[in-house]
């Protein structure tokens, strides 16, 4: 069944979140005032794989979540970006690599009942290095991950961050990262 929205209000907004406060209804049961967070920026990831290195990964802290974990590069995609776009400039950006050809591996909404959040995730084929990163302050280090020691990284529980789980998962389940999968069609 699909709910009804009477209406919505801000609570709060800024350029990364807005908090909201919906009044809605489930047809035939009740009406309540629901909260909901936008997110006017998408956000955009990508899984940077060399067959002889591995995965481009950055280790950083996450002073939200006080942990440390292995992150693929992401960020927000900026105003006039296509994902795409941003998902390149993040990857320079973050780790000094120029991403080969990327693909779009999904789109998703990671927490779909309390948030409009967009995560879209591309793969690419390789990165050549052009120099050090933009924002040295993302990372405390940068590093060719290989394939084994990633699903490692995995199993231990060392990759907290949910776009770049959700991005390294779905490439290795769909057989992207060992170029026996199909995404699309393509191989």
């Amino acid at each position: 069944m699909r709910w009804t929205v009477h209406s919505e209000r801000a609570i709060y907004d800024s350029r990364w979140v807005r908090l909201a406060l919906a009044d809605v209804e489930v047809p035939g049961l009740r009406r309540f005032d629901h909260h909901v967070l936008r997110m006017p920026l998408p956000a955009a990831g990508t899984v940077v794989h060399d067959p002889d290195r591995g995965l481009l990964l950055l280790y950083r802290h996450r002073f939200i979540t006080d942990t440390w974990g292995w992150e693929v590069p992401a960020g927000a995609v900026e105003p006039g970006e296509t994902p795409e776009q941003g998902a390149a400039r993040e990857v320079v950006e973050e780790t000094g690599w120029r991403p080969g050809p990327l693909r779009a591996l999904t789109t998703y909404h990671p927490s779909n009942g309390i948030a409009d959040q967009r995560f879209h995730l591309f793969l690419a084929a390789g990165a050549t290095h052009v120099g050090a990163p933009s924002d040295p302050s993302e990372s405390e280090r940068i590093a060719w991950v290989p394939l084994p020691e990633v699903r490692h990284i995995v199993s231990r529980g060392e990759m907290r961050d949910g776009l770049s789980l959700t991005a390294v998962l779905y490439a290795l389940a769909l057989g992207q990262l060992d170029g026996a999968g199909e995404l699309d069609g393509r191989a």
